[in-house]
């Protein structure tokens, strides 16, 4: 999957990589696509939080060794 822009929250804790993912979808226009790549285990359930909350779409999201990525368009 492509994206418009990519965020590297690797390293960081709760609640750090949904603060990052806030500040640049907001940064971004409607339609545009983020992908976010965390270490964070629980950046999975707080993504698909944040996303309920703020009305975006959570595209995809996969594990890839010990990497989270999620994909999220901007509503």
């Amino acid at each position: 999957m492509e994206a418009n822009q990519t965020l590297d929250a690797r390293g960081m804790n709760c609640p750090l990589p949904i603060l990052r993912t806030k500040k640049t979808l907001n940064a971004m226009q409607a339609g545009d696509t983020l992908k976010v790549v965390s270490t964070d285990p629980g950046s999975v359930k707080d993504m698909v939080a944040f996303c309920q909350q703020t009305g975006n779409t959570l595209l995809d999201s996969a594990q890839s060794g010990g990497d989270f990525e999620f994909f999220i368009r901007k509503n």
